[in-house]
């Protein structure tokens, strides 16, 4: 039977981050990975170039029940130590936006340096290797297709249940209950936001039209790009408010969140002057649901303001999200 000091469940990022840490501590490290090769949403993560940090990471962009968690982990290893083990391996990047740090070229070029620092520290990755179950009677003990394994330390770093076609799934959360540990409730973060039947009807056809927004629930906002799917909303400040939003529950959008004048009298009609900030199919069908019809000139005073508030406060309510198989993670999971 083999035995290893650690072996680690799952080739993600936090598993061959957690397993070449351990291996840099003179320990025999394993990990197993269930699918065909390790660091699968690496490669899709970032469309492609992987956003493999943000220099402005700080404790308050992290959500938790316990929001004092993750300090440890950021003071003792920040983003620009990442940033500096990216440039020991010769990876040009550069920054999209506030920070966010991608790939010049490939997201593998990230899991190759994962994998070359595990090689680096004697770390075994071995993949197509499930695991069927997990016991402890004395140390673990783990029993797979290929046999049986013990270990003196085992890290569990299955992930959550998003993108379920990369192969997520509860592993995680069930060996959790096993060993007595609080499970809080789950659910898809990150996640595009689809209409209700009326705005699926009237803004469904306008899928792919982008435009500048902040997206508001309760006292939490996020200025940045909304995107128009066939089903509902996505990019970037959508996916971001999603992590707050529940069932039933409308978003608020300040759809111009530049400081733009508001429809003016003696410019024509609402849709030409929005056409202006907005992408006309949008400014079209946004202005035949909520702006009255003719040259705004002709509006009164009373719809003007009407007008003018609702596109600082446009109020959507959400049908739903679209699910696990489109959410960059999960939230909630282990206590």
């Amino acid at each position: 039977m083999e035995h290893r000091d650690v072996i680690v469940i799952g080739g993600g990022a936090a598993g061959l981050f957690c397993a070449l840490a351990a291996g840099r501590r003179g320990r025999r490290v394993l990990v197993l990975e269930h699918n065909a090769r390790p660091g699968m949403k690496i490669l899709i993560s970032g469309g492609g170039r992987c956003n493999f940090t943000n220099l402005r990471a700080t404790p308050e962009n992290y959500l938790s029940a316990c929001p004092d968690f993750c300090r440890s982990a950021l003071a003792r290893f920040s983003p620009q130590d990442f940033l500096d083990l990216v440039e020991r391996h010769r990876i040009a990047w550069h920054e999209k936006r506030d920070g966010q740090l991608f790939c010049d070229g490939s997201s593998r070029q990230i899991l190759e340096l994962l994998v070359d620092e595990c090689a680096r520290e004697r770390v075994e990755i071995r993949c197509g290797a499930r695991v069927d179950e997990v016991s402890k009677p004395d140390k673990f003990r783990l029993r797979t297709a290929s046999g049986e394994l013990t270990c003196d330390a085992l890290v569990i770093a299955t992930g959550g249940l998003s993108f379920p076609r990369l192969g997520a799934s509860g592993f995680g959360y069930g060996i959790a209950r096993q060993f007595g540990l609080r499970v809080t409730q789950t659910r898809p973060g990150l996640v595009p936001l689809v209409f209700g039947g009326e705005d699926r009807e009237i803004f469904g056809p306008l899928g792919g039209l982008s435009l500048h927004v902040r997206a508001r629930l309760g006292h939490t906002a996020f200025a940045d790009d909304m995107l128009v799917t066939h089903r509902g909303l996505s990019g970037p400040a959508v996916l971001q408010i999603s992590n707050y939003w529940r069932d039933g529950e409308a978003v608020e959008f300040d759809l111009l969140p530049g400081g733009q004048s508001a429809p003016v009298p003696g410019r024509g009609g609402a849709a030409a002057q929005l056409a202006e900030v907005w992408p006309k199919r949008f400014a079209d069908a946004w202005c035949a649901q909520h702006a009255p019809p003719g040259p705004v000139a002709q509006w009164t005073a009373r719809q003007r303001a009407d007008v003018a508030r609702l596109l600082r406060h446009w109020p959507v309510t959400f049908a739903g999200t679209e699910g696990y198989a489109k959410a960059e993670v999960t939230v909630g999971g282990v206590d």
